[in-house]
Order: structure tokens, then C-alpha cells, then sequence
């Protein structure tokens, strides 16, 4: 064990450090006060890194990435060749190896953990706004219901469409325009105030359907990326969502919410008809299932563009439905969400539904 140890050294002390601050992070998760002081610190330092991003128009998270990659496999020739040269020390090189990758593994993980994985054990938006999430009614569900689609048969012929009755917004307004989406949202809940930066949109975004993911907010550059391959019509939404979690909030439910409430409210018109096309979904999934009669109706109200929109966007995304790899990037995440105490995984993304008619249940019936 000693030989191991003095052959080892540095390795073995790097993983020893890591463990420590691991477990560490494991040990304050309960203690409240002193994770918002975590909290407090880390927002600052990925509100410093995302200032220093946003100077490139490339996305820092993408560049992260492709590092990363050509990093793993240098690492692995370099393996490979350092081991077959060892001869009679290959045992030891392959440990080595080994202790290595995991060193580094560890390492990138603890990073996320200290920088964003804080955010899940303190107070969320519904704790700080006193509005949450409770079980709705048939009828409340499909007065909201109503309520967005009278928000669509408002906003639909406002925004510009191509020959194919498509949302033709450009990608690059959208985007410059992200940071007055939440002049609104702000002023209603001031603990929301942040200096947004806008989101990058990734050169590999098709890379990102095949993952699922729509948009992805890195804490490791302080920026938020968005899939700019999908259809643009919920783009608006997603770059809300996203401005979401730079200001700290880590429920995806609550940053689905925080986004259509942002959308809706913001005076642009891209960005209103995202919203209430975004909060149609979930309320027309949730109706749909509650009661199909009353979503039919729903349906037949909606104007012809936003079944042109929603159509287009099926049409996309059921090209990855159920691959290998769209399988695998939900599971890993699904436990991912679990792991930090969203104990529905993915089905948390539901929820956001109880949370909007709760908000505009009474406006909707008024």
C-alpha cells in the first residue's frame, strides 16, 4: 500500500481533495443559511464569467466542449501509447491513467456543483414569490386555457411569416432583443433583477435536438445557449427560459413559468406569441388529457398559423423521437434532476402548468 501510495502521490492527493470538498458540499446541503451564502458567492462569479463571455460571439460553452473533446481524446492516444511502451510497468501506467480520468471527471463535476448545483437548496422563485403550485381544476384549466389562446388569435398575424405560413422572426433579433424580456417580470418581482446578457446561439445546435435539449444555461462561462436548428417560434421562449436560470433559479418548472410570464409581458411581439404558444402547450397537453372534449373546441379556435407552427415544430422534433441517443441524453438527465432533489426527473417539466393557472386563473376568468 505504501508503494502504491509513493507511486501515486499527487494522483491519489487530487483524488483526496476532491473527495473532501465533495463530501463537503454533501454535508452544508442542509444548512440553509450558509448555501444562500454559497449562493451569493458563486451567482457573482458566474455573473463575472458570463460579462467576460459575452465579448465573443462564439458560444464559450461550445468552445469548452470541443476542448474537451479533443482533450479526452489525447488523453486516450496518449494512454494507450504510454502504456503498450511501459512493458514491465504497464500496471502501474494504466492506474495512473486511471486515476487521472477520474481526477478530472471529478473535478469538472465538483465545479458544477459549487457553481450551480448550490442553487437547488435554497429558495426558488415560488418560495420568494409566495406563488406556487397547488392542483387545479377542470374548469380553472380550461378557462387559462382559453385565456392563451386568446393571447394567440391576438399575437398570430402580428409577427412576421414566411411563403409557408411559418413564425419568421429573425434568430439574431430575437436574441438581441432577450435582454428587455424581463423589463416587466422585474419590476413585478424585484428579486429578479439582473444585467441579462443575450444568449449564444450554438454552431452545433442539431447536435443538441439529438440530445433534446432546447437550450442549456452552462455555469462554467456564465452563459445561456440555445438551439437555434429548431423551429424559431419557441425560440423567444427558450432564450427566456434560459435568462431564467442566469438569474439563479434552478427548477425547470418554475424557469418554464418565469419564461411565458416574461414572454407575454415584455411589449415585444415575437416574444408574446412564444409565450402564449409555449404556455399552450403545456395547457393543451394538460386539457387534452383532463378533459378532450373541451381541448377539441380549444383546438378548432386556434388560428390557422399557430396549427402551421405547432405542426412544424411535431414535424422537427419527431425525426429524434425515441433514438438511441435522445433515450440516453433523457435518462442521464432525468437522474440528474433526481439527484438534486427534483424528485419527478423530467415530469417536473408538467408542473408548470398548476403554476400558470394558478397565476392567470382569475385574470382569465374576469
Amino acid at each position: 500500500m505504501k508503494r502504491f501510495f509513493s507511486r501515486h502521490r499527487k494522483l491519489l492527493l487530487w483524488l483526496a481533495s476532491d473527495l473532501a470538498l465533495l463530501l463537503l458540499f454533501w454535508a452544508l446541503r442542509p444548512w440553509r443559511a450558509g448555501m444562500e451564502t454559497i449562493v451569493a458567492a458563486s451567482a457573482a462569479f458566474r455573473r463575472f464569467l458570463g460579462r467576460m463571455w459575452s465579448g465573443t460571439r462564439v458560444s464559450g460553452m461550445e468552445i469548452l466542449c470541443a476542448l474537451l473533446v479533443v482533450f479526452v481524446l489525447g488523453y486516450v492516444i496518449w494512454t494507450v501509447i504510454a502504456v503498450i511502451r511501459a512493458r514491465g510497468r504497464r500496471g502501474r501506467r494504466a492506474v495512473s491513467a486511471l486515476l487521472g480520468a477520474v481526477n478530472v471527471g471529478l473535478t469538472i463535476y465538483l465545479g458544477f456543483c459549487w457553481l450551480w448545483g448550490v442553487n437547488y437548496y435554497v429558495d426558488g422563485f415560488q418560495e420568494k414569490s409566495g406563488v406556487y403550485a397547488q392542483p387545479v381544476s377542470v374548469e380553472d384549466l380550461t378557462a387559462v386555457t382559453e385565456y392563451f389562446v386568446r393571447g394567440l388569435q391576438e399575437t398570430a398575424d402580428a409577427v412576421p411569416r414566411d411563403e409557408n405560413g411559418l413564425f419568421a422572426v429573425p434568430r439574431e433579433e430575437i436574441l438581441e432583443s432577450s435582454i428587455h424580456a424581463y423589463d416587466q417580470v422585474e419590476r413585478d418581482f424585484p428579486f429578479l433583477a439582473f444585467d441579462d446578457t443575450s444568449p449564444k446561439a450554438v454552431h452545433f445546435s442539431r447536435i443538441m435536438s439529438l440530445l433534446d435539449f432546447t437550450g442549456i444555461y452552462c455555469p462554467y462561462t456564465g452563459e445561456s445557449n440555445v438551439n437555434v436548428d429548431s423551429p424559431a417560434c419557441l425560440l423567444p421562449s427558450t432564450a427566456a427560459h434560459e435568462l431564467a436560470h442566469q438569474r439563479g433559479i434552478a427548477s425547470e418548472q418554475e424557469c418554464n413559468f418565469l419564461a411565458i410570464l416574461a414572454a407575454t409581458t415584455c411589449g415585444q411581439e415575437g416574444y408574446a406569441y412564444s409565450g402564449w404558444l409555449l404556455g399552450y402547450i403545456y395547457l393543451g397537453n394538460a386539457l387534452a388529457r383532463a378533459d378532450h372534449d373541451a381541448w377539441e373546441q380549444v383546438w378548432a379556435s386556434l388560428p390557422e398559423g399557430v396549427k402551421t407552427d405547432l405542426r412544424n415544430n411535431n414535424a422537427y422534433w419527431k425525426q429524434f423521437q425515441d433514438s438511441t441517443v435522445q433515450k440516453a441524453s433523457n435518462t442521464v438527465y432525468d437522474n440528474f434532476l433526481k439527484s438534486y432533489g427534483e424528485e419527478l426527473g423530467l415530469q417536473t417539466y408538467g408542473t408548470v402548468t398548476d403554476l400558470l393557472v394558478v397565476w392567470y386563473a382569475e385574470t382569465a376568468k374576469g
